[in-house]
């Protein structure tokens, strides 16, 4: 005899029963909702895209280490996209002449990348990505995009309590590299990840990696007093290219109201690839899940790619995830009963059978969510199946209810049984289920 196959998800994966999908349709539907509450329209693209647009704009970790890639019948070079973002600026260069601007769109796409999967990352995830491309206004579009990452954690039920979100500008790293430190452009990156580093590593280690890098004591200093002395340091170099735009950000997110939320923090960098100016991380500050949950910023250089015009752009990704840990570490993460709200019971005698089921197609075009039994068995059978399956309402149909004019209903969730009248049911059922809670549409 051969080999059971496994039951387990390809490594990285996940598998999405029902309960674990409402709870999903729940995340995702709050997702939508939002980002159209402030004027973002959905859009989805392939799931498989040509190579090169990774190869042009993509982190070199991703394209060289954790893309899904292969060649198709074709002999064309293709990939699994492990982002968003190079698709959603090809379909803004497809359609740039007839789109209106500012472009507002969002998606929630499945993304793969080769990786060893931990706490908070998978080979597999869904992502919700907001963009805004061609704002006349880059300020406004920015403080936009801030204001909505805000909104959607508030929208599941977090508050200042439970995140915090982070900002700073590339440019402004770039003047303090160049004209304080007096590096060249090949050495930005690397002390950037020795500054992402800083947290997690000794101080003497810390020093010896930037001494390593070309670093003197003198210019060590410098960039300490950049990450620790915070607005400080930017109102003594206010001349540095990025200073005066966060200050000026800083203030109108206060004026937003966002005061409790938003803050000034230098260390925050992001990726070199694409980003040109504000940078973002939002974290969770759960003791338990002290974690970036998700971040963005501007690059303005992405369409360049595909078109000649250059359109200024401001988005953000953020994971399901790390979303779903953030959500449970806080307590808000919801489960939902199933839909189903009622349950038709079935007697052997076919006219009655019948009777039943085209009182559940009715209840249907009444926009009742209707299962039927696929058996005639004992009654008490199928009120059990019923009651494992979590619906709250059971009808029974038998001959002497249908002679009468009525139809039996029991309440799951109270046990009560009454008689009510075949017409006008799908009123008096109404009034029974307003109290079950469904998944938001």
């Amino acid at each position: 005899m051969a080999d059971l196959l496994s039951t387990k998800p390809y490594k990285g994966t996940r598998d999405f029963y029902p309960p674990e999908m409402r709870s999903r349709e729940w995340m995702f539907s709050v997702m939508s909702k939002t980002a159209e509450s402030y004027g973002f329209e959905r859009y989805d693209a392939p799931l498989l895209e040509p190579i090169d647009i990774y190869l042009a704009k993509t982190s070199e970790e991703i394209v060289k280490q954790q893309i899904y890639a292969f060649t198709d019948r074709g002999e064309r070079r293709v990939a699994i996209r492990p982002e968003m973002t190079p698709t959603v600026a090809r379909l803004v260069a497809a359609r740039a002449k007839e789109t209106p601007r500012p472009i507002r769109w969002y998606s929630i796409p499945n993304l793969w990348r080769y990786e060893q999967p931990g706490k908070g990352r998978l080979r597999e995830h869904w992502q919700l990505n907001c963009d805004i491309f061609g704002a006349q206004n880059e300020f406004l579009a920015d403080a936009e995009i801030l204001q909505l990452a805000v909104s959607l954690l508030r929208s599941y039920g977090a508050d200042s309590r439970h995140f915090r979100l982070f900002l700073s500008h590339r440019e402004l790293l770039n003047a303090v590299f160049a004209k304080l430190l007096n590096l060249p452009n090949e050495k930005f990156a690397p002390v950037a990840r020795i500054m992402d580093k800083k947290a997690k590593i000794s101080v003497d280690e810390y020093r010896a990696l930037l001494h390593a890098e070309g670093l003197d004591d003198r210019a060590v200093a410098v960039l300490d007093s950049f990450l620790q002395d915070g607005i400080t340091f930017l109102d003594k170099n206010s001349h540095l290219a990025g200073a005066q735009y966060i200050l000026s950000m800083i203030k109108f997110c206060r004026e937003l109201g966002l005061a409790d939320y938003i803050e000034y923090d230098p260390s925050v960098v992001r990726g070199f690839d694409y980003y040109t100016g504000l940078v973002f991380e939002v974290f969770d500050r759960h003791p338990n899940n002290r974690r970036s949950l998700f971040g963005g910023g501007r690059y303005d250089n992405l369409t360049s790619a595909f078109i000649k015009e250059k359109i200024n752009a401001v988005g953000f990704g953020m994971g399901d995830v790390t979303l779903e840990d953030f959500l449970r570490v806080h307590g808000l993460y919801k489960e939902f009963p199933r839909k189903t709200e009622i349950y038709v019971a079935l007697f052997d005698e076919e006219d009655i059978r019948l009777a039943a089921l085209k009182l559940a197609g009715e209840l249907r075009s009444y926009g009742f969510s209707v299962e039927t039994a696929l058996s005639s068995g004992k009654l008490g059978k199928q009120f059990e199946e019923a009651g494992k399956k979590e619906i709250p309402l059971v009808l029974v149909l038998g001959s002497d209810e249908l002679a009468a004019g009525q139809v039996q209903v029991k309440d799951m969730r109270t046990g009560e049984q009454t008689r009510l009248p075949l017409n006008h049911l799908a009123d008096k059922l109404r009034q029974l289920v307003a109290e079950k809670t469904n998944i938001p549409e």
